[in-house]
């Protein structure tokens, strides 16, 4: 890397803690390396005096091939700033930094942004309209789980909820800035009292932050989205979620430059954000804009809702995170929510498995495993959560600190995910779903039909599909969804017109089924 005046600058090769250079004068530095979608990261010394939140502005401007990109800076306590740059492109990128204060103004370098190493895939975007997919291409399946605050647990919970995620299937993570339950942490800005809403919302405490992002580096590692929720109606004794439109903001801005630089990174603005009474959906659309004006990286947004639907038609949303348990009781209404959002759908809230005695989080773990098949027989996807604990407290649940999963539905969710892996790309799209198939896949290379409760001991091979379309060979799998086991039926199945709207093979139009709950079969051109 090339470095001129005063600075000292840390690069981060992937997701994890950065590794420190010394000042070198631009003549003699050595041209550093930083992975494509790695991070990029300029440390600076400058003002400590005043309130560094509000007094010092701090950016940067990336330059290679013509693109241009300007990056936010923040303040990281004791007169140290950084600035966090994610290079979306290979080649040799140029820097040159723009700040009030002079000893961090007109800074230059460079450093050249080198293939990713494996498994770096880059972030996820929004792929065929309603699926996500890497930056390089590789679908994301998703399989997501939520656990509020246990990102603000002791170290030794962190650790033990992470090797728990470790063997799980999760791909993304829900997770609070702010407690909503019993934490360690909970102090995201400056004390100036003992009272719980004694603080001061102008300055935020860096090493509160500090932590948090550690916990998104250590799920970066593990291959796991960090869903960031930024607000929550959860902590009115506090009132962190009840800021001014101006504290709002300037932590907005620092949660984007700070962690928006890491690939797995998500935004939700918030958590039911209709219960926040203290905000307006003016606020909300101003927020969600504001995220999208400062976030150079373009992570994924949505908002979260407990009963009043956000219009996810509006261009600062990537996507709907939706709370409806009943709307993945069938594939009909998980797919009208595609029709009404026009972008892809998950139900990060479909209430959760457990022994709570409220109504929300007492699924079993078939109960929670069917969700997750019908909203994908809907084109749209699932998220998982459980609340058992002893005293049934789901405070104390995965839900609220993380810890061990103790349910039935993860291993179910691995075996569903590696159904997903293996099916057509980007995604599982509902065919002629108002037909009442229940049929989702790829029109005639790839079905999916799902029974749920039902324990068929007999299915007609029927495929939707019109006059003049192919009609191929398949062969055709039963899925035992909760047994986790795949029978495949001797022999192919050559599709021939049934009537106008539909084929099915005349020498075998039916299959012997037995007779068990959520059963599955799948139909693979040959």
């Amino acid at each position: 890397m090339t470095v001129s005046r005063r600075t000292m600058l840390a690069v981060s090769v992937g997701l994890g803690a950065a590794t420190m250079a010394t000042p070198l004068a631009a003549s003699k530095a050595a041209v550093g390396r930083t992975e494509r979608w790695g991070v990029f990261e300029l440390k600076f010394d400058g003002p400590r005096d005043g309130n560094p939140f509000d007094d010092v502005t701090l950016s940067a401007s990336f330059s290679c091939d013509g693109k241009v990109i300007r990056v936010p800076g923040f303040y990281d306590g004791d007169g140290v700033y950084r600035i966090r740059f994610s290079p979306p492109e290979m080649g040799r990128w140029q820097w040159t930094s723009r700040s009030s204060a002079s000893a961090m103004d007109g800074q230059q370098g460079s450093f050249n942004c080198v293939a990713p190493s494996a498994g770096n895939h880059g972030p996820v975007r929004v792929a065929g309209g309603y699926h996500f997919a890497y930056a390089d291409g590789t679908p994301f399946r998703q399989i997501g789980t939520t656990s509020y605050s246990w990102a603000l647990q002791s170290e030794a919970l962190c650790a033990r909820t992470l090797a728990t995620l470790k063997a799980a299937p999760f791909n993304k993570m829900r997770m609070l800035v702010f407690p909503n339950v019993e934490s360690v942490a909970v102090n995201p800005f400056v004390r100036t009292g003992d009272g719980p809403k004694d603080w001061d919302p102008t300055r935020l405490d860096p090493a509160y932050f500090r932590r948090f992002e550690d916990r998104i580096c250590k799920l970066g590692a593990l291959g796991i989205e960090a869903d960031v929720i930024l607000f929550h109606p959860y902590d009115e004794k506090r009132g962190y979620n009840d800021m001014g439109r101006a504290d709002d903001e300037r932590y907005v801005r620092y949660i984007v430059a700070r962690f928006g630089a890491y690939r797995n990174v998500w935004w939700s603005m918030a958590n039911e954000y209709d219960d926040v009474k203290t905000k307006t959906m003016a606020d909300w659309d101003h927020l969600l804009q504001l995220v999208q004006a400062e976030d150079p990286h373009d992570r994924l947004r949505s908002i979260h809702q407990i009963t009043v639907y956000y219009d996810n038609r509006k261009p600062w949303i990537t996507h709907s995170s939706i709370q409806n348990g009943a709307a993945v009781l069938d594939d009909v209404r998980a797919q009208l929510h595609r029709s009404f959002g026009l972008k892809p759908v998950v139900f990060d809230e479909v209430c959760y498995e457990g022994n709570s005695t409220l109504r929300w989080g007492n699924l079993t773990g078939e109960q929670m495993v069917e969700r997750f098949w019908w909203g994908l027989m809907g084109g749209t996807y699932v998220g998982h959560s459980e609340t058992f604990d002893p005293d049934r407290n789901a405070d104390h649940s995965w839900l609220g600190q993380g810890g061990a999963l103790t349910g039935s539905s993860p291993p179910r969710l691995a075996f569903l995910r590696k159904v997903m892996e293996d099916g057509p790309v980007p995604g599982i799209e509902p065919i002629q779903t108002w037909w009442n198939y229940s049929i989702a896949g790829k029109e005639f290379e790839y079905y999916l039909h799902y029974f749920g409760a039902d324990r068929p001991t007999r299915w007609p091979v029927v495929l939707p599909g019109r006059k003049g379309q192919p009609m191929n060979a398949y062969r055709l799998d039963i899925i035992d969804t909760w047994n986790m086991t795949v029978t495949p039926v001797d022999g192919l199945f050559q599709m021939q017109r049934h009537s106008d709207y539909d084929f099915h093979d005349p020498a075998r139009p039916t299959i012997d089924l037995p007779g068990r709950p959520w059963l599955a079969v799948r139909l693979v051109k040959v």
